[in-house]
């Protein structure tokens, strides 16, 4: 575990301080001219990430079991409060911020979190019977939808469709029968196509995804600029500074779209090494979750390493013109303090479940079971 430890925290390392140049770069037209706010701001953030993401990693990850409901609660809490009087904040017709005095925050980030970790010690007490319907489907669905239901009304439909795959996957490893998980799959894309087909704005942002040409001046503007921004960036980029996607071209260039900065100022061998080790970072996780001491600390892992991934490839697969645009962030490397202190924390549970890893050659396989994916598992 020592290796895979040291490659994830040189991953993120190495994308966070990245993260600082670029944004640094991005914000060079903004306020004036004056890109210092932001470099402090994401600093800040960066070193109070550091201090949580330590915090995580030093005590027993098993004691967040006795914990989960609790955290669970106050990520429900903690969405609620968006639309309180005196915090809500507004932005684009949603409300997914609480804004008090300069101090602003995202609850969605942290609502990840506390999603997985309540899902987690959930299936890890059920392992035995998370094949039956009950305990497998319907208990599992009222869980996610607490989060879930708060998240879609903000609305929040990029995190909504991100942690529902999160889910997804989670409960399949802890054991949730495939035929129960394919209708359910298929019924979640029918409500979703159902959803956009009447939802103005999600419907509009699809067309421009699927004719960006035609919408390159509107819905599709973001989308289609950041192709050109990348394509423009050839193989080793226009030079750090000098791109022309942060002269306004891009609404969010620091934020949703710094993919598209990176790509236009350091090329094509910079966004690939970008690509790359998130790779690295998926991989670091699935063998921490495969070497994991018991089952909680396997679907922990999984969802955390999930949510990593995902995240980093709906964001890329918008920038590139893959996906609609989603407004998810891209971890460690976009503008932002929630997302960058919960990816964090998020890294400093993996730590936690990695150092309570079993002794080489004791672990079992999580799927050596028709009826209990966590057979064998220690005792």
């Amino acid at each position: 575990m020592r290796f895979t430890t040291t490659l994830l925290v040189f991953c993120v390392a190495a994308l966070s301080a990245l993260g600082l140049v670029m944004i640094t770069s991005a914000c060079i037209s903004m306020d004036g001219g004056d890109q210092s706010r932001y470099l402090h701001n994401q600093a800040t953030w960066f070193g109070i990430g550091i201090v949580a993401c330590l915090c995580l990693a030093i005590p027993d990850y098993r004691l967040l079991g006795r914990f989960a409901w609790v955290i669970y609660g106050g990520g429900v809490v903690l969405l609620a409060l968006v639309f309180a009087p005196g915090l809500s904040h507004k932005t684009n017709g949603a409300y997914r911020w609480i804004v008090k005095g300069h101090l602003s925050l995202q609850p969605s980030e942290f609502a990840k979190l506390a999603l997985i970790v309540a899902l987690a010690h959930y299936s890890a007490l059920n392992q035995g019977r998370m094949r039956t319907f009950l305990h497998g489907v319907m208990i599992p669905a009222a869980i996610v939808a607490g989060i879930l239901g708060l998240v879609f009304i903000e609305p929040d439909w990029g995190t909504t469709i991100l942690l529902t795959s999160v889910s997804g996957v989670m409960l399949l490893v802890a054991g949730m029968r495939p035929v129960y998980f394919w209708p359910v799959l298929l019924l979640g894309i029918a409500l979703l196509v159902y959803g956009i087909w009447f939802d103005s704005v999600r419907h509009d942002r699809l067309v421009a995804w699927l004719h960006p040409e035609l919408y390159k001046d509107g819905k599709g503007m973001q989308a289609y600029r950041a192709m050109i921004a990348l394509g423009s960036g050839g193989v080793s980029g226009v030079g750090l500074g000098e791109g022309r996607t942060k002269l306004g071209f891009i609404p969010e260039h620091h934020t949703d779209f710094i993919y598209s900065v990176i790509g236009e100022e350091m090329g094509l061998v910079a966004s690939l090494a970008v690509l790359a080790t998130y790779v690295l970072i998926v991989v670091c996780g699935a063998m921490i979750a495969w070497n994991a001491r018991d089952s909680f600390g396997v679907l922990l892992a999984t969802g955390i390493t999930f949510l990593i991934g995902m995240e980093a490839f709906i964001n890329i697969g918008v920038v590139t013109g893959v996906l609609p645009n989603k407004g998810l962030a891209l971890p460690f490397l976009s503008y932002g303090g929630s997302n960058l202190l919960s990816m964090s924390m998020a890294v400093g549970l993996l730590l936690n479940v990695a150092r309570h890893a079993r002794a080489a050659g004791t672990q079992a396989s999580i799927f050596g079971s028709e009826v209990n994916p966590f057979a064998e598992a220690v005792r």
